[in-house]
């Protein structure tokens, strides 16, 4: 395919937040790309922090960490699994990081003395950020999701700034707006003027929307597209549906469906004949749509009235589970309420156990008791992160007989820090930022479960922790059956430890779930599976 000049797509939303702009910008991005194209997709978060890395889950959600060590939204996993391209640290811009970068420029007197202001200031380092992935010639097309909706103060430099993009990249820029279509009962009918005043108020900050997204849950009918298309200065072609889908993963066949990318590339004076190339795509729908078994796997977590907290894990459940033709059962506990609770009663009837990642000492006492069950009871396990802490935890206390094991975190005054903070992290005060992030390598040894998924000798997986398996107690361990099966060669730390008398229990210090995608599930989550069907026969 001939190299195309870069060219921007700016995805908006209005009347309500959580319409799925980052699941259109991802579905728009599977179409593109499954035409050949290059496509990269980046978010613009309107909150001051510089990152979600020091935001409790409960306000943001999962916080997805990409290869080169970002703290981002969650939004760039949805990028990633749809896509299967990486994300970098110049995919997640945030106010906080754009008042930042100017506020140190006007420190260093780069601004020879004039007023900083808004505009062009803060507009003219956002455009800078928008196009820094576009000026590495490796892309097509870069689609950038802006937070929030409009009419919301805090998005107004970020639509400012797209504004003027669009003037001065002339036909290389486009606008798609996401809007709510609401079915009324009592009047039982859709409703169109939120759309026309979503669109109103966009046009009172110079934006005219190429396309218009309209999110339903009920189907549009001519008659409706018309009207939207009339009162909101669109073509009739350019106003999609997104109706309500079963999976998320259903929407990029329900976009090709409303001919989104065609409008696209022709909104861009893009001619292009080629067929959209779906077809594994299509083949991982059907599998999940029709699974052939199913396993029930506990979550034990602390962040488990906000789902999205774990998305990362859900997601890779799903395609690791589809691999294998079989629905995965999440059964979510609470691992505060294990302490109060019989273990017996909570966990009799599952299949596996995964114990999530976090920080702080709430609820670790419950993890830990969940571990010590599915260990006793040779149910398969995987320990992630925090997990893989509780687990060493777990069984110093319990087989090692080391009373009062602990990590650090926890308890800095335990007799036995089996878990200890990092050496470069003992100086660090700063809390964003400052932990151990990104893509490191592990070398697994032969004869592991470890070795048996991944297939190799030499893994890259990401990293968010500030805590270390303390490698005094490695011998001891080792003598005792768990084994570490992984380790970083460079720092010399424990990244996989196993119990090697148990039929499948691992802990790893990296997440898996973040290297996951829709064609490429993680190897460790489909080990872990395939050791669940086999504990349920």
């Amino acid at each position: 395919m001939q190299k195309i000049p870069t060219k921007y797509i700016f995805v908006t939303g209005g009347v309500t937040s959580s319409l799925g702009k980052g699941i259109i910008a991802a579905s728009l991005g599977k179409l593109l790309t499954a035409r050949g194209y290059s496509v990269t997709i980046q978010k613009l978060d309107p909150y001051i922090n510089i990152d979600p890395g020091t935001m409790n889950p409960y306000e943001h959600g999962e916080c997805y960490v990409t290869n080169d060590g970002a703290e981002t939204d969650l939004d760039l996993g949805h990028y990633e699994r749809f896509l299967g391209n990486s994300t970098s640290q110049a995919n997640n811009v945030t106010t906080g990081s754009i008042y930042q970068t100017v506020i140190n420029k006007e420190r260093k007197g780069d601004y020879l003395g004039k007023t900083v202001q808004i505009i062009p200031h803060i507009t003219d380092e956002i455009k800078r950020r928008i196009k820094l992935l576009g000026d590495t010639n490796n892309f097509d097309f870069v689609i950038t999701e802006i937070g929030g909706t409009v009419g919301d103060i805090e998005s107004l430099p970020y639509i400012e700034a797209v504004r003027q993009l669009k003037w001065e990249l002339e036909k290389s820029a486009m606008y798609i707006h996401l809007t709510l279509v609401p079915y009324l009962s009592a009047a039982g009918e859709l409703k169109t003027k939120p759309t026309q005043h979503s669109v109103k108020t966009l046009l009172e900050s110079g934006i005219q929307p190429d396309i218009l997204v309209c999110r339903t849950e009920h189907k549009l009918n001519e008659q409706i597209k018309s009207k939207i298309a009339l009162f909101c200065n669109v073509e009739k072609e350019a106003v999609i549906e997104s109706i309500d889908a079963e999976t998320i993963y259903e929407v990029p066949l329900l976009m090709q469906k409303e001919n989104l990318d065609k409008v696209v590339l022709r909104k861009l004076k893009i001619e292009d004949n080629s067929k959209v190339d779906l077809k594994k795509w299509n083949e991982f729908l059907y599998k999940l749509n029709n699974p052939k078994q199913s396993v029930s796997i506990a979550l034990v977590g602390k962040y488990n009235k906000l789902k999205d907290s774990y998305k990362s894990i859900i997601e890779s459940f799903i395609h690791s589970g589809t691999e294998k033709n079989c629905v995965v059962n999440i059964k979510w506990i609470n691992a505060e309420d294990l302490l109060n609770e019989s273990i017996e009663e909570k966990l009799s009837d599952i299949n596996g156990l995964l114990v999530a990642p976090g920080f702080g000492d709430r609820g670790i006492e419950g993890k830990i008791k969940a571990i010590k069950y599915v260990r006793e009871n040779n149910i398969p396990f995987l320990g992630i992160c925090l997990g893989m802490q509780c687990a060493v935890i777990e069984y110093a206390r319990n087989i090692l007989g080391l009373k009062n094991a602990n990590s650090t975190e926890m308890n800095n005054e335990t007799p036995f820090p089996v878990i200890d903070i990092m050496t470069n992290q003992k100086t660090i005060t700063e809390k964003g930022g400052t932990m151990r992030l990104g893509s490191y390598s592990c070398n697994i040894i032969d004869n592991s479960k470890a070795f048996e998924a991944y297939k190799l000798k030499e893994i890259n997986e990401r990293h968010r922790h500030r805590y270390e398996f303390n490698n005094e107690f490695l011998k001891q361990f080792q003598d005792s059956g768990m084994i570490a099966t992984g380790k970083n060669k460079e720092k010399n730390l424990v990244e996989i430890v196993e119990i090697t008398s148990h039929q499948w229990f691992v802990g790893v210090q990296f997440h898996p779930e973040y290297s996951s995608t829709v064609l490429k599930p993680n190897p460790l989550f489909s080990s872990f599976i395939d050791a669940c069907l086999k504990n349920k026969i």
